[in-house]
């Protein structure tokens, strides 16, 4: 077992090294430019749903009231006709990127803390390079990239932006587990 304390510059420092990667990822024009792309008709859309002033949330439409709305003819037919839409609003404002790169780092951090518990857990000083990488990637990568699956499966998250994010959290867990083999106690 390895004390948690001579663990805090791999956790910082891969936290710092994902967070550095995942900029670099999502700045490059090639690989999730097109994970969302825009509405035929954005204007139609903005000016008809524009006055309703929906508050910030997730919102699933039709939304039945309870499990025996779902099965009446009416509802079926709601379905059936669709549109069928799961959203999030946000708030009308500027986006400030300080907030959520602010909780990307904590997150990333967490991640990697995560990993390191795991692995400390498990795992003495002098523990070879790749038995720490395989052990911290493992667990990094559950924290990156599991949960994304879950979007998918039940709310329709498209599979191409589910593979490409699953792809992201493979270098990002890859770059965490390095960091910790290059850093594990001796």
């Amino acid at each position: 077992m390895v004390p948690l304390m001579s663990l805090v510059w791999p956790i910082l420092l891969s936290a710092v090294i994902v967070f550095i990667m995942s900029s670099i990822i999502h700045m490059l024009p090639l690989w999730h430019r097109s994970d969302y792309p825009g509405l035929p008709d954005e204007e139609g859309f903005r000016k008809a749903v524009g006055p309703m002033k929906i508050p910030p949330g997730d919102y699933f439409v039709p939304r039945p009231k309870g499990p025996a709305e779902m099965k009446e003819p009416a509802f079926i037919a709601k379905l059936t006709e669709g549109p069928r839409v799961m959203m999030t609003v946000l708030p009308n404002e500027h986006p400030s990127m300080g907030k959520p790169l602010a909780g990307w780092f904590v997150y990333s951090v967490v991640v990697s803390l995560v990993a390191a518990l795991a692995a400390a857990t498990v795992l003495g000083a002098g523990t070879a390079y790749r038995v720490v990488f395989h052990t911290v990637g493992l667990v990094a990568f559950a924290g990156y990239s599991l949960a994304l699956w879950q979007a998918n499966i039940w709310f329709g998250k498209s599979l191409s932006v589910t593979v490409k994010s699953t792809v992201d959290g493979v270098i990002y867990a890859a770059l965490t587990a390095g960091t910790f083999g290059w850093l594990w106690p001796k």
